[in-house]
């Protein structure tokens, strides 16, 4: 038996003259959580919507829990679409009922699963209060509720930090790392890449329809060397402007971090020419930060495509 929650497979999807999957082959495993990453465009709600069965490939083989692609494997499936779509005038545990009878749960266990979820994301006092009246933060966790209400083994979540505020974050991330070791496969698209730093397994770097990179991040990490260089100073903060060999990422007062440039190994040089201006603190030499990752593939690769043009 495969160890992959999902294999695509040369999969290729149109929209008229536009291709919005080229040639798309990866594997995601089971029990882990995968990063789908890509800016706006990229094609990942196309790679989504075809795992979950709403698009149909033009070609191409997408592989889900062990079997072809279809409607019979919905009940098996939380997705949480970008596109949120809850009935405004419900109460939340009427909400939550109702997606949970849709997923073939008996009336009185919705009911119970719900409002222990309720409990769990600190929302129990929502539970009579209806859609319209709950804040974007608030309608995300109940979004988040009637996906994994069914305890499906996969899990499809697109965007499920959108309004959600840094306390209430940091809660779904627990409880997202908690499902994943209760055996759950989760597939994740988010912008953000502080949280897919936290969270992800694996990743996917989609652009105009095509992978560019993929693999866990330890090794997606790797692949760029230890190019990134922190520095913690008592000083001056216009000592930076004079480095050399360096570009700089991020920059506060006290702290300063830089990317070497390739095929340089000027750490000496830089803690020295640092040290004229100000005192170290702390010196780290690091691998790249996926957000620095995703920027460079990205600008790469439509570099890329300009000069193919």
């Amino acid at each position: 038996m495969s160890e992959n929650v999902i294999e695509l497979r040369n999969v290729v999807k149109r929209y008229g003259s536009f291709v919005a999957t080229n040639d798309v082959s990866m594997d995601i495993p089971k029990g882990r959580i995968f990063g789908l990453l890509g800016p706006n465009g990229a094609g990942k709600t196309t790679i989504l919507r075809m795992i979950t069965n709403i698009l149909i490939p033009d070609s191409g083989t997408v592989t889900v829990l062990g079997e072809p692609v279809g409607s019979h494997q919905q009940e098996r499936i939380g997705y949480l679409p970008e596109e949120r779509g809850l009935y405004k005038n419900l109460k939340v545990i009427e909400q939550i009922r109702y997606f949970g009878e849709l997923k073939g749960l008996p009336t009185a266990e919705a009911l119970r699963r719900g409002r222990a979820w309720l409990k769990r994301l600190s929302a129990e006092e929502w539970e009579n209060k209806k859609i319209r009246e709950l804040s974007k933060g608030m309608s995300q966790k109940v979004q988040f509720i009637t996906t994994v209400l069914h305890h499906p083994p996969l899990l499809i979540l697109d965007e499920p930090f959108s309004g959600l505020d840094p306390v209430n974050a940091d809660l779904l991330i627990d409880v997202i790392h908690e499902l994943r070791n209760a055996g759950s496969s989760i597939i994740l698209s988010t912008h953000v890449m502080e949280q897919v730093e936290r969270l992800c397994d694996d990743i996917a770097l989609v652009n105009k329809g095509r992978i560019l990179l993929s693999g866990s991040v330890r090794e997606v990490r790797s692949r760029y060397g230890r190019n990134t260089m922190l520095l913690e100073y008592e000083g001056p903060r216009d000592f930076v402007s004079g480095l050399r060999d360096v570009d700089v990422l991020m920059e506060s007062e006290g702290r300063v971090e830089l990317r070497l440039h390739k095929g340089t190994t000027q750490v000496n040089e830089v803690i020295a020419a640092a040290l004229a201006s100000v005192t170290i603190i702390r010196s780290e030499l690091a691998e790249p930060r996926l957000h620095d990752i995703f920027v460079a593939e990205v600008q790469k690769d439509e570099l890329n495509g300009k000069e193919g043009a």
